[in-house]
């Protein structure tokens, strides 16, 4: 099954990008990463005022393609090289952990995309987050998180990221669920209404759609219960809790076939500055 996970998706695909000078290493990949891209909300910690127009426009590169297109405009040194914050892209936490997956894919190391909740970046909150989970050369499948930096006082190491600090989607649900965290507690932290179960639900839904190779934007959306507080039928809260309870990469493909849980090739992207835009994503 691991096949699966080495090959590239039309939003992991690099396009013509010539990998000879890439490093095989996970580690020394997520720190060309870490490299190149700045998150959209860590401007001051580099001592750097975003641009209105990168602010508004990087994140929403749906593709890999797009993120190196970019990344090639503002400069023309190699990926391996340290760029100055005015050389690199300007995206999220989705960014950081896509471009790591491709970048692992293409050089060998299976990868796929990890949507859940963080619990290192605001004390007593599960953040809503991406991470890059690889398999390791002990055959483990690890959780990576290119994009903690040296200002973060994190007590791990962030290319091995334990499971109760970053809870994979269903793991969230399922604690959720079971009354092991409240799910209040769960979700964006920088706006008041970003939480709760439905919240939880949509991380599950999206997790799920990465696992299948659709890779989506975190404001993606395609059904009406991922709406802010949209209420949870019983047949949504079945078919999420069935998502979580999935193990096997059989079981996964299967509950995508679920009409209630693919993601359509029509959706809405709720872009955070540009409005709602209506999105045609590519056949796998």
């Amino acid at each position: 099954m691991d096949d699966d996970y080495l090959r590239q998706t039309p939003y992991s695909d690099p396009g013509d990008l010539d990998t000879g000078g890439l490093p095989r290493d996970p580690r020394r990949l997520a720190a060309a990463v870490r490299d190149l891209l700045i998150h959209r909300g860590e401007g001051p910690l580099f001592g750097y005022d975003v641009p209105e127009e990168r602010l508004h426009h990087d994140a929403e590169s749906r593709y890999v393609t797009e993120i190196l297109r970019i990344l090639t405009e503002r400069g023309d040194t190699p990926l391996t090289e340290r760029r100055a914050p005015d050389g690199r892209f300007v995206g999220t936490c989705r960014d950081f952990s896509l471009l790591l997956c491709s970048l692992l894919r293409a050089t060998g190391t299976p990868a796929r995309l990890r949507c859940g909740f963080a619990t290192y970046f605001v004390d007593d909150w599960y953040e809503d987050h991406w991470v890059t989970e690889f398999r390791a050369p002990d055959g483990r499948w690890r959780l990576a998180d290119a994009q903690v930096h040296h200002e973060y006082d994190v007590p791990f190491d962030p290319m091995d990221v334990p499971r109760d600090r970053f809870l994979v989607a269903g793991d969230a649900w399922r604690a959720c669920r079971e009354g092991r965290v409240d799910p209040e507690r769960c979700g964006f932290s920088p706006v008041e209404g970003l939480r709760g179960l439905w919240f939880v639900r949509g991380n599950v839904l999206r997790d799920l759609a990465a696992l299948n190779g659709v890779e989506l934007l975190p404001w993606d959306g395609w059904d009406p219960r991922l709406l802010v507080h949209a209420p949870l039928s019983e047949d949504d809260l079945a078919a999420a809790d069935a998502v979580a309870a999935a193990r096997s990469e059989d079981d996964r493909r299967r509950l995508y076939a679920d009409p209630r849980l693919t993601v359509p090739a029509e959706i809405t992207s709720h872009t955070s500055y540009l409005g709602d835009r209506q999105v045609t994503l590519p056949a796998r």
